[in-house]
């Protein structure tokens, strides 16, 4: 498995895992019958592969040319000075064999090149992800909101880490 930035060509195996993901993750929190209706749009990938926004970034974990998971990093939406771990998905079916590790790997050295600090969101309702980060060294830091989708209020939790090496003056 190697990880390569992610291209345009790429939009397709992404969308498709991010929707498998959720499909697959969160049955316990959205209604299944919305999670099932879930169809990809790759269409929006193609457009900010191709054109990223300044700052961001978006790795593949790639086996044989087949894209097993994938990351996308950025500055923080919320504050100021700080990066962010916007998503990280991995096929299912490839749950437990290492591209998450090696896709977060690889988003905390990006993360660490201009910030000393990042954050990510994720699900408070979502055990096996939060056991992820926390084993990778990040930390619930007390902060909490609510992610609205599919006529769900979901309750979220805020992660920090302080990143390893940075040449941000931070």
């Amino acid at each position: 498995m190697r990880i390569r930035s992610a291209a345009p060509a790429d939009a397709e195996a992404i969308e498709r895992l991010r929707v498998r993901g959720w499909q697959t993750a969160y049955r316990h929190v959205f209604p299944t019958e919305e999670l099932d209706r879930m169809q990809p749009d790759w269409s929006r990938w193609a457009e900010s592969l191709a054109r990223p926004e300044p700052g961001f970034s978006c790795f593949v974990a790639v086996e044989e040319e087949t894209v097993l998971g994938w990351a996308t990093v950025g500055p923080a939406l919320d504050r100021e000075g700080v990066g962010e771990l916007h998503g990280l998905y991995v096929d299912p079916d490839c749950w437990g064999r290492g591209a998450g590790r090696a896709l977060l790997e690889r988003s905390e050295v990006e993360l660490g090149r201009t910030w000393r600090h990042a954050v990510l969101w994720t699900l408070e309702d979502n055990p096996r992800t939060r056991r992820f980060y926390e084993a990778a060294g990040w930390r619930f830091d007390g902060l909490t909101g609510i992610f609205y989708k599919l006529g769900v209020e979901a309750p979220t939790v805020h992660y920090a880490k302080r990143l390893r090496s940075s040449t941000s003056r931070w």
